[in-house]
């Protein structure tokens, strides 16, 4: 049973055998990164480069699901990426807008 469910996978339209499984797969390193940017302060991080990461992942996500056949790979990876740019976003937000400074506070 497992060898036929490799072999259904080695011999997929968007299997390991094509550019269709490499290029989501090489994809996941942008997420990783974004996910190690976490720990990063919200200062740092820059709104168009997460308002593009975010945006891209939604696209290519639907994008992932409308081409024949779907590529999950394409889908899973895009999903990470916009989930990641936004939850970045809203780092980047809640730190500009809704944090006060010390010296804010002591005017008040």
């Amino acid at each position: 049973m497992g060898a036929s469910k490799l072999q259904a996978l080695w011999n997929h339209p968007a299997g390991p055998k094509t550019i269709h499984f490499w290029a989501p797969t090489f994809k996941w390193g942008l997420s990783i990164a974004n996910v190690a940017d976490f720990s990063k302060p919200p200062e740092t991080l820059s709104y168009p480069l997460q308002i593009v990461v975010a945006c891209s992942g939604l696209i290519w996500s639907r994008y992932g699901m409308v081409i024949t056949p779907r590529n999950w790979n394409l889908f899973s990876v895009n999903l990470a990426m916009a989930g990641t740019g936004m939850y970045q976003l809203s780092r980047k937000i809640q730190h500009d807008y809704h944090s006060k400074t010390e010296a804010e506070i002591t005017n008040e």
